[in-house]
C-alpha cells in the first residue's frame, strides 16, 4: 500500500495503566508498517506522554522490526507507560515535565516537529485518547501537519462509542484464572468470606465478564461432593457492579443463608461499586481522598473490597474474611487469541488510516453499526456504562440467586 500523504516518520506511545494488548499493539503497528510502508521510520516515546514532553525515545531498528512478532507473546509495554495529562499544568510543573509558564500542548507539538514526526500513534484508554484529542485539536488550530491515530486500550471496556476495547477479553479470562486459586481459600477456615475485587472504576463490564468466565470454567469441572468437593462451595455467590443498586440489608440476609449452607461466601466486586458511599464516609471523618492527575479517586487508597467485607462480615456471620485483588495480575498478561485477532484488525486499520492522513481512534463504532473506522476524537469519551440488564448477566445473577 502506498501512502496517500507524505509520511516519513511515525511515533508510537503507550500510556495510562497496563492492559493485555499494549505490547502486541506496538508489535502489530511495527509489523504493518514494515509490510506496507517499509521505508517509513518508526520511533517509540518512552513512558508515554512523559517521554514525549522530556524528549526520550527509542528508534525501531531493522533488528527490532525483524523480531516485532515476539511482542505478541508478552504483557506490559516494551516502551513503558505513565499517567500524564497534558492539560494539567500544575501537575506537569510539579513533576518537572514543563517549566512554569509553558503550555504542555505546545511543548509536545514542538517536540513532535523537532523529531520530524508525521504520524503519532497513541495506545491507551479514554484518558490517553482524550489527551490525544487535546493534542490533535491544538495541532490543527496551529496548522501543524500531523496525523494522530489512537488505539483503545482499557480492561474496563468503557470507551464511548467503541464496542470492544483491546485487552478486555484477556483481562476477564485472567481474572477468572486468578479466582480459581483465590476461591480455593474457602476451605482454609470455617465460615469464610472471600471478596474478589476486580478493576473497574465506573464500569462493571470486567467484573461481570470475569464472573461469567469463572462460572464457565466451573461448568466444565467434575465434582465429588461426598468428600467436600462441592460446586456450590466453589461458586460465585454475589456479583456487584457500579451500575446496579446494592441493597446491603437484603443481600446480607440472602448471603447469611448461603454461608449457613456452604460454610463460605464468595463475592466478585467491581472496585467502583459503592465508591460514592465510601468517599462520603471518609470526607465526613475529615479524611483527605487522594486523586490522580486526571481527578479520579485513587481507589487503592480507599480500598472498596475491605469496605464491603466490613459491611457483610458480621451480618453474615463470617469467622474469617479475605480480600484479594486481581487487577494487576489480569492487566499485565499477554493478549489471548481473541484479543490478538482484534488487535491485528485495529493495528492494520490504524496504519492504513495514518497513511491516508486520517486522524481518530480506531475501533468498532457502536453508533455506526459496529463499523471498524477511525472514530473522530471529539466523540471519544470514557465512562461508558455496562448494561447490567444484558441477558447473559441477568442469567448469571438469576442462577446464583441474586436479584
Amino acid at each position: 500500500m502506498a501512502a496517500d500523504k507524505s509520511v516519513r516518520r511515525v511515533a508510537l506511545l503507550t500510556a495510562g495503566g497496563l492492559a493485555p494488548c499494549l505490547s502486541s499493539a506496538v508489535g502489530g503497528l511495527i509489523e504493518r508498517y514494515t509490510e506496507v510502508a517499509p521505508d517509513v521510520e518508526i520511533i517509540g516515546y518512552l513512558n508515554g506522554y512523559h517521554g514525549l514532553l522530556s524528549g526520550r525515545h527509542v528508534v525501531v531498528t531493522p533488528e527490532v522490526r525483524e523480531k516485532a512478532g515476539l511482542l505478541h507473546k508478552f504483557g506490559g509495554s516494551p516502551i513503558g507507560n505513565s499517567r500524564v495529562k497534558l492539560t494539567n499544568t500544575a501537575d506537569l510543573v510539579k513533576r518537572g515535565l514543563i517549566a512554569e509558564g509553558q503550555n504542555a500542548l505546545q511543548v509536545a507539538a514542538e517536540r513532535l516537529v523537532a523529531d520530524g514526526v508525521d504520524v503519532l500513534h497513541t495506545i491507551g484508554g479514554d484518558d490517553t485518547n482524550t489527551t490525544a484529542a487535546d493534542l490533535a485539536a491544538y495541532l490543527q488550530e496551529h496548522d501543524y501537519d500531523l496525523t494522530v491515530v489512537g488505539l483503545p486500550k482499557t480492561i474496563d471496556n468503557d470507551v464511548i462509542p467503541i464496542r470492544q476495547s483491546l485487552g478486555a477479553w484477556t483481562a476477564a479470562e485472567q481474572g477468572a484464572l486468578f479466582a480459581r486459586n483465590i476461591v480455593a481459600e474457602h476451605s482454609s477456615n470455617p465460615r469464610m468470606l472471600i471478596v474478589h475485587e476486580v478493576m473497574g472504576r465506573n464500569c462493571g463490564w470486567l467484573t461481570a465478564a470475569t464472573a461469567k468466565a469463572y462460572r464457565d470454567w466451573l461448568d466444565q469441572q467434575e465434582w465429588n461432593p461426598g468428600i467436600g468437593l462441592d460446586e456450590s462451595s466453589w461458586d460465585v455467590h454475589a456479583v456487584y457492579v457500579p451500575e446496579a443498586t446494592i441493597d446491603l440489608d437484603a443481600e446480607a440476609e440472602r448471603l447469611r443463608k448461603v454461608m449457613d449452607e456452604n460454610d463460605c461466601v464468595t463475592i466478585f466486586l467491581s472496585e467502583g461499586a459503592g465508591v460514592p458511599s465510601i468517599v462520603a464516609e471518609m470526607e465526613a471523618r475529615g479524611e483527605e481522598v487522594g486523586r490522580d492527575p486526571f481527578g479520579h479517586v485513587k481507589l487503592d487508597t480507599i480500598n472498596p473490597g475491605a469496605w464491603f467485607a466490613k459491611q457483610f462480615a458480621e451480618r453474615i456471620g463470617a469467622e474469617k474474611t479475605m480480600v484479594q485483588k486481581s487487577g494487576y495480575f489480569s492487566r499485565s498478561a499477554a493478549a489471548n487469541d481473541a484479543d490478538l485477532a482484534l488487535i491485528k484488525q485495529c493495528t492494520d486499520y490504524a496504519v492504513d488510516a495514518a497513511l491516508r492522513g486520517e486522524s481518530g481512534v480506531v475501533g468498532h463504532d457502536e453508533d455506526r453499526n459496529d463499523e471498524l473506522r477511525a472514530i473522530e476524537f471529539p466523540r471519544i469519551a470514557g465512562g461508558k456504562e455496562f448494561d447490567a440488564d444484558v441477558e447473559w448477566f441477568t442469567t448469571l445473577k438469576s442462577t446464583i440467586g441474586q436479584s
